[in-house]
């Protein structure tokens, strides 16, 4: 069974907003386009009560992911559009379809101010448990934000791509997580920020004496190690221009700040199968709720 990037789709801003993105995914990827439409099974004695007109549902839902479709094509003339009905728990049914992807797109609800952005039960349910990786889209998100501004200083999808942002752990780097990144900024010719976060030295809070020349010291020792994890991916990936951004500070406050810019944002998720099931680390939470654009969050042994 051939891959697609498949978006689950609802009547939603967020939801139209990652159809729209994963539309122009599939065009970088040369992939078929699946929307997924699911409806939670109606238990029996809602679906006796008179004022529930099921019949009416189900002929909006099927003229709903019909038009959307349409007019996905109509702006994306070449990608092949495939629609898929189901029903089920939402959680589980995207998990299940996440299965059969090369990547699952999903819509994310901003809050607005210093707030952040909503990540409902459902999307985190889904990148949680989903081996796949998932990406979340903004309610607001359009292509020209993805790219730079153009001469006359207007965002433009037709000037280069943003920066593609990796936040990476040096200490446990994984294969899958760094294929994703440098792939998807070789695809969108666009520069690769890998950033790497490290902490003060405990003394440095006390201010000792030669602590300067301690921080001095480790700065350079995290930046060799950055360089060496990404040194075979940048021989991979000869065109992807790469930033090394090694920075002393929280791990989720460093990716926050330093995802800006960015055109899409790049996390991990270390699959867990422990007893305490399904987890999403602090930095990876951070990113979903606090970065802009879109959170491409990669599942990893």
């Amino acid at each position: 069974m051939s891959r697609t990037v498949t978006v689950g789709l609802d009547d939603s801003p967020e939801g139209r907003a990652a159809a729209e993105w994963a539309a122009r995914e599939a065009l970088l990827r040369g992939l078929p386009l699946k929307i997924v439409h699911v409806q939670e099974p109606t238990p029996k004695y809602v679906a006796r009560t008179p004022l529930l007109d099921l019949d009416g549902y189900q002929h909006w839902a099927q003229q709903f992911i019909q038009e959307s479709a349409e007019g996905i094509r109509l702006r994306h003339p070449r990608i092949e559009v495939i629609t898929e009905q189901l029903t089920g728990t939402v959680a589980d049914v995207l998990c299940e379809a996440a299965g059969f992807a090369e990547l699952l797109v999903l819509g994310s609800r901003a809050l607005g101010g210093m707030e952040g952005f909503m990540v409902g039960s459902v999307s985190l349910g889904v990148v949680a448990r989903a081996e796949r990786p998932v990406v979340l889209v903004r309610a607001e998100e359009q292509a020209a934000d993805e790219h730079r501004m153009d001469p006359a200083g207007v965002p433009s999808a037709a000037a280069p791509f943003r920066p593609v942002v990796l936040g990476l752990d040096i200490d446990r780097p994984d294969d899958t997580l760094l294929e994703f990144a440098f792939d998807a900024a070789a695809r969108r010719e666009a520069v690769l920020r890998a950033v790497h976060a490290w902490s003060e030295p405990p003394t440095s809070f006390h201010r000792f004496p030669g602590d300067a020349e301690l921080c001095d010291t480790l700065e350079r020792g995290q930046s060799s190690l950055l360089s060496k994890v990404l040194r075979p991916w940048r021989q991979k990936f000869p065109n992807v221009e790469v930033i090394e951004a090694s920075r002393c500070g929280s791990a989720a406050q460093v990716l926050v700040n330093d995802s800006r810019d960015a055109s899409l944002v790049v996390v991990g998720r270390r699959i867990r199968t422990g007893a305490f099931g399904a987890h999403i680390g602090h930095v990876t939470h951070s990113a979903l709720h606090h970065v802009a654009a879109p959170v491409a969050v990669v599942a990893h042994s």
